[in-house]
């Protein structure tokens, strides 16, 4: 059971960053939406991770309870819907850099997103504006 602002523990705003996105599957959500392009249910599936379809319907269902997300039905499928970032998921974009640039720094093993990292470190402000336009 997800956390709603009655129920938190504690006023830190760690916890309130965990409890709202902090968790792996939603994180990659965000990515996805925010870097990669990605707005449905069947691109989230693709993910490089894999994950699975019960776990995705319930972290999009959360980042939406939690405002970070938005979705719309798809108007060229209407059985469908098209996510989105909303705004306060939009401000996450310098977090999602600095945990890019963060693995950058501490990840020494090749990974497939290493093209990714070397923007970042090229030019973080012109990411940061690119990540918080998509919407």
């Amino acid at each position: 059971m997800r956390n709603t602002d009655k129920q938190r523990q504690s006023g830190c705003p760690v916890a309130f960053g965990l409890d709202t996105f902090g968790d792996r599957w939603s994180l990659l959500v965000i990515r996805e939406l925010m870097f990669n392009g990605k707005s449905t249910y069947g691109e989230f599936l693709e993910m490089e991770e894999g994950i699975s379809t019960n776990i995705l319907a319930d972290r999009l269902k959360h980042l939406e309870a939690e405002g970070i997300l938005e979705k719309e039905q798809d108007p060229e499928n209407r059985r469908s819907y098209r996510y989105r970032l909303t705004k306060k998921g939009r401000d996450l974009a310098p977090v999602m850099i600095e945990i890019i640039a963060w693995s950058g720094r501490h990840d020494k093993r090749p990974f497939a997103l290493r093209a990714m990292v070397e923007k970042v470190a090229r030019n973080r402000v012109q990411v940061e504006r690119e990540a918080r336009s998509v919407g």
